[in-house]
C-alpha cells in the first residue's frame, strides 16, 4: 500500500455542507472494481490520520456505495470494507449515543438509532458477508450506511439542535479560512 504515509496522497475529506454529501450513493458494479482497489487504502489512509472510526466513499467525493470501518479493537487493525452494504434487520430496542462525523468536525451530539443491526455487504473480494452487531459497531455501521443514503447523523436530530452544530461548523469553517489566508 504505497501512499499509506505520503499525505501528498491523501484524499481530503469533504466538510458539509456539500451537495454529494446529501445525495444517495449508487451500488457498485463490476465496471467500478479499478476504482474501489484505488480508492480502499486511500479511504481507509484518511480515517487513520483524520483520526476516525469510518468513512463512507460521499465524503472523499464519491458517490459509490462504499465505506471502511475500524474501531481499533484493542488497539490493533480490524479494517472491514463494505461494498454496497445493507441493513437486513434491526433490533426493536434503541440504544443513545453520542456520535461525531469527520464531514462535521469537532461536534458532536446523542443519536438514537436501533440497539443491534444485520448488515450485509460484499467484502473487497466480492465475497458476501453479514455481521450482526451491537454497541458502537453498530452505531458506525448505521451511521456510514447513512452516508450512502445522503443522511448526516444530525439529521435524525431536532431541526433546532441540527441548526445550531451547522452554524457551529459554518463558523469554524470560516474562521479556518480566514486563519489560512492570515498565514500566506
Amino acid at each position: 500500500m504505497t501512499g499509506m504515509t505520503d499525505t501528498s496522497q491523501l484524499i481530503p475529506i469533504l466538510i458539509a455542507p456539500q451537495a454529494i454529501l446529501k445525495a444517495k450513493a449508487r451500488a457498485v458494479v463490476a465496471a467500478d472494481a479499478a476504482r474501489v482497489r484505488d480508492l480502499v487504502p486511500r479511504m481507509f489512509a484518511a480515517m487513520y490520520k483524520a483520526p476516525g472510526i469510518g468513512l463512507a466513499a460521499p465524503q472523499v467525493g464519491v458517490g459509490l456505495r462504499l465505506a471502511v470501518v475500524d474501531l481499533m479493537p484493542e488497539d490493533k487493525p480490524a479494517p472491514i470494507v463494505l461494498v454496497n452494504p445493507e441493513i437486513v434487520a434491526r433490533s426493536p430496542e434503541l440504544a443513545t449515543r453520542e456520535e461525531g462525523c469527520l464531514s462535521i468536525p469537532g461536534l458532536y451530539a446523542d443519536v438514537t438509532r436501533p440497539a443491534r443491526v444485520k448488515v450485509r455487504y460484499f467484502d473487497q473480494a466480492g465475497v458476501k458477508q453479514e455481521v450482526e452487531a451491537e454497541g458502537l459497531l453498530s452505531a458506525c455501521l448505521q451511521h456510514e450506511i447513512d452516508h450512502l443514503d445522503g443522511v448526516l447523523f444530525v439529521d435524525h436530530l431536532s431541526i433546532l439542535k441540527r441548526n445550531m452544530i451547522m452554524r457551529k461548523l459554518a463558523k469554524q469553517q470560516r474562521e479556518k479560512r480566514d486563519a489560512d489566508r492570515d498565514e500566506r
